[in-house]
């Protein structure tokens, strides 16, 4: 059974990422036995005065394939891991939407959207979760970040949103499209302005090179090299920031 996993709010300024537990989350369902998980995403969502955050008030989120018999245990895992691994002051929120049983996917879509761009409360929040029949809970403090763990959901299951966790290594600085294709992590390489990019194209890696999500593709983006010897350069970070 393919779900989604989506949690927000908890971390404080000196404890790991909300990135760093849902990836723990991920490794314990495969630990468990209960399936695999994807990459991790991370969806910046608005920042307003209105809305209490750490940082940055981003969710994080992946997707994974379970036993059909695991789903309460798995909810019953990331629920406790959530308030048992939150920092102090957080209000983390879980979010786990089975793909057969979404009622109407494009909903909690526009949700999520609507997240970035919108203050949204509480109870709309539950009331959408309960039409949709997705698991929405609150493990701690306020629980303000089930509005946050609900959006990272949908804009997951939108496809066109969201950075992923970590970083890409090679060895080399510079690497041909042949070779960043066959990256377990990186589904295209594709320029920012259109522009064809071949396979025998050499692309310079910048600082930790990220992929973004595209299409529900992990695509890494790339611009027209600064110099002569490559054809390609990654985008730095900042450049990064739309999505």
């Amino acid at each position: 059974m393919q779900i989604v996993i989506s949690i927000d709010d908890t971390d404080n300024l000196e404890s790991r990422g909300t990135g760093e537990i849902a990836s723990l989350i991920a490794e314990g369902l495969t630990e468990k036995g209960w399936g695999t998980a994807s990459l991790v995403t991370r969806h910046q969502l608005l920042v307003h005065p209105d809305i209490p955050y750490t940082s940055h008030n981003s969710a994080m989120c992946f997707a994974a394939e379970i036993d059909e018999g695991a789903w309460e245990q798995v909810i019953g895992f990331a629920g406790e891991f959530l308030r048992r691994e939150s920092a102090e002051g957080s209000d983390p929120g879980l979010c786990v939407v089975s793909l057969p049983g979404l009622r109407h996917t494009p909903e909690l879509v526009e949700f999520g959207r609507r997240a970035k761009r919108e203050v949204i409360a509480m109870p709309e929040a539950y009331q959408l979760a309960e039409r949709l029949g997705v698991h929405l809970s609150e493990h701690g403090g306020t629980g303000q970040g089930i509005i946050g763990a609900l959006a990272g959901a949908g804009l997951r299951l939108w496809g066109n949103d969201g950075r992923m966790k970590g970083s890409l290594t090679f060895a080399r600085e510079t690497v041909s499209v042949t070779e960043l294709l066959a990256h377990p992590n990186v589904d295209e390489v594709r320029c920012v302005t259109g522009v064809q990019v071949s396979a025998r194209d050499l692309v310079r890696l910048g600082e930790k090179p990220k992929t973004v999500l595209i299409g529900g593709a992990s695509v890494l983006l790339v611009s027209a090299a600064e110099s002569a010897d490559v054809a390609w350069q990654t985008l730095h970070r900042r450049q990064l920031k739309d999505y």
